[in-house]
């Protein structure tokens, strides 16, 4: 199938969609408004994509960042029809469900970009990946704490520190990010990363603020990081030194 981008109806009807999974009578997949020239448009050139499945959400970065980044298309990143596209292109692959069976399409964001506030954007289930990647590209393992989740479920540590820009995009914080939290054998987090207690995620980001009221961390290397992290980040510290 050839991308394009949802206009404004298009966008309007996967609104409409959503919105119906949250009710009695849900509405069926809009599948046909990828193709319908009433609820698309054309972009530059055409891009072939196909269906495939994704490990992750490290796959799915490379995935669009090796189709999009040289496609030539206008401010890439903030188009909210083509993000919107793909993530309906995608929707069965996206889409969390209950235990019930149920779908839960969670915050708006998730399949809209909200391109206007950044603290949103890479809440987006394609979008925030591809950023993530691209910011990354040249050692993508760096931020495996942020792309190891699978594309329905992006994770506690993705949460907390791509809605801030200063760190998702600092390649020490990521760094150290995937050294405090990842299992290496297993590559997906520790336990007690994704809680709220000490050592988390959570207070990374509280810590790593309060650091940069005094230094400038994007002159600093992961180590750096490391060996200033409070003794709350012990157990977790001493588990990326074995």
């Amino acid at each position: 199938m050839v991308i394009k981008r949802l206009n404004q109806l298009g966008l309007e009807r996967l609104d409409a969609f959503l919105d119906s999974l949250s009710s009695g009578v849900p509405l069926p997949v809009p599948s046909p408004i990828l193709e319908d020239p009433d609820t698309t448009e054309d972009l530059p050139k055409a891009i072939e994509i196909s269906m495939r499945p994704f490990a992750n959400r490290l796959d799915a970065g490379k995935y669009l960042y090796d189709l999009l980044s040289n496609s030539g298309i206008p401010d890439l990143e903030r188009d909210k029809g083509l993000w919107a596209w793909l993530s309906l292109f995608f929707f069965d692959q996206l889409c969390a469900t209950d235990k019930s069976g149920k779908k839960r399409p969670g915050d708006r964001a998730r399949w809209i970009p909200a391109t206007s506030d950044f603290r949103k954007y890479y809440r987006h289930l394609l979008a925030g990946p591809y950023r993530i990647f691209r910011a990354h590209r040249d050692d993508p393992e760096r931020a495996l704490a942020l792309l190891s989740g699978s594309l329905d479920k992006p994770g506690e540590i993705a949460e907390q520190l791509a809605a801030r820009h200063e760190l998702v995009t600092n390649k020490a914080v990521v760094e150290l990010a995937t050294n405090l939290y990842i299992d290496e054998t297993l590559r997906r987090p520790r336990r007690g990363a994704a809680s709220k207690g000490p050592g988390s995620a959570r207070r990374l980001v509280d810590v790593l603020q309060q650091f940069d009221v005094t230094w400038n961390l994007y002159t600093m290397e992961a180590s750096d990081l490391m060996s200033m992290m409070p003794r709350e980040f012990d157990k977790f510290r001493n588990r990326s030194e074995v």
